[in-house]
């Protein structure tokens, strides 16, 4: 049975505060065993695109700008796709190589997400749970990283848990966060939004899974605590 492998998850360089995510250190209180992951997949073809308007301004606690479309692949917006997989409906499975998250739906589909995942160095495998969800969520950077990096402490102000942003338009964890945990411990890896969607579809992340704030409200909105997450490691022959 094989655990995520964290190979340097504090070791990762800063391009400007909104890629400030060392292992997305936990936020406030937020199990389950890992094990290596097969999948069968059918051909996705694309099918139920959402719309442009989908990613419009959105009036939450925080006001979210629209997302121009036009900035990414368009393989990477949200659509309901073909997905065959032993996994049960409510499962996500996350694909790194693709850059793409599952939210595994009954009949054999799926609503997919373009995601942005670890960047060489960052990345892992394995299942785990949502352990908790947060909507805003306060983002406290590791110590490690506060060391290495002292011009950040500028942007940190003294919260409930420690120093840390607080939830917000500034805060690298965007809109929603979901905190991955295995056998009763905080993994540190999150599924969150982000401040640069632009970067949806690359390996730039220190391990999280990232996503556009739109889209992370929808899947925030369909999953519940207790939710099974795997995250795939490289397919045979890859």
């Amino acid at each position: 049975m094989r655990g995520l492998d964290r190979r340097a998850v504090l070791g990762f360089s800063l391009a400007g505060f909104a890629l400030a995510l060392g292992g997305c250190q936990r936020t406030t209180t937020a199990s389950a065993p890992l094990s290596p992951i097969s999948s069968s997949y059918a051909a996705i073809q694309p099918m139920n695109v959402s719309p442009a308007s989908n990613y419009g301004p959105v009036n939450d606690r925080f006001p979210i700008e629209a997302f121009d479309t036009a900035e990414i692949d368009p393989t990477y917006l949200r659509r309901e796709v073909p997905y065959a997989t032993t996994e049960a409906p409510g499962t996500i499975v996350i694909d790194p190589r693709e850059h793409f998250l599952y939210y595994v739906m009954p009949g054999g589909m799926a609503m997919r997400y373009g995601v942005g995942v670890g960047k060489e160095g960052f990345s892992w495998s394995g299942t785990a749970t949502i352990n908790s969800k947060q909507e805003w969520p306060d983002w406290y950077p590791p110590k490690e990283m506060i060391e290495r990096r002292p011009d950040i402490k500028s942007q940190l102000s003294q919260l409930q848990s420690g120093q840390g942003v607080a939830g917000g338009v500034r805060n690298p964890l965007g809109a929603r966060a979901m905190y991955l945990w295995q056998n009763g411990k905080d993994t540190l890896y999150r599924i969150h939004g982000t401040l640069e969607p632009d970067t949806i579809g690359t390996n730039v992340s220190s391990g999280c899974i990232r996503m556009i704030n739109q889209d992370a409200i929808d899947l925030y909105n369909r999953v519940t605590v207790g939710t099974k997450v795997v995250v795939q490691g490289a397919r045979a022959g890859a």
